[in-house]
């Protein structure tokens, strides 16, 4: 009987212990202040650098406007393209053909369309150097621009 209440007490202080540390949200090893860690971690891919780049038409096409890449979107700004049958848009690391096969296709892009936004899900954007608007169907590289 001893060792059961001396049990059940060791329980209840322990919780009372663990219920008093996460109650309010407080970093305790700050000093108790309110701000979570968790909120001085960096999160994924989310917290890359903002990279911008301008677009030049490549292989006798003409390719124009501006391009900006966070980790979660890529925007289009001013953007015009020679029309094409199949326009892509991919994050490459180059500008040839066999950078496109190595690169990650985003969406199909309007050649006509000034502004235009790509969600980036599931891809790492910090992985590449180069946007590029290629045509799928010609397998043609339309133009580039080059992130910095």
């Amino acid at each position: 009987m001893r060792k059961t209440v001396l049990a059940g007490t060791a329980i209840l202080a322990l919780s009372l212990l663990l219920s008093a540390c996460a109650g309010n949200g407080a970093d305790v090893t700050s000093g108790g202040s309110n701000e979570s860690s968790s909120s001085q971690m960096p999160s994924d891919e989310t917290d890359i650098a903002t990279r911008t780049g301008d677009f030049e038409g490549l292989n006798d096409k003409t390719v124009a406007g501006s391009v900006e890449v966070s980790g979660t979107e890529v925007v289009l700004s001013g953007f015009s393209s020679d029309e094409g049958p199949d326009l892509h848009l991919y994050l490459t690391n180059g500008t040839d053909e066999a950078a496109v096969d190595a690169g990650t296709e985003i969406d199909a892009v309007a050649f006509d369309e000034a502004s235009q936004t790509f969600s980036l899900d599931g891809v790492d954007a910090a992985d590449y150097d180069t946007v590029v608007i290629h045509c799928d169907k010609a397998k043609a590289v339309f133009g580039a621009a080059a992130l910095s």
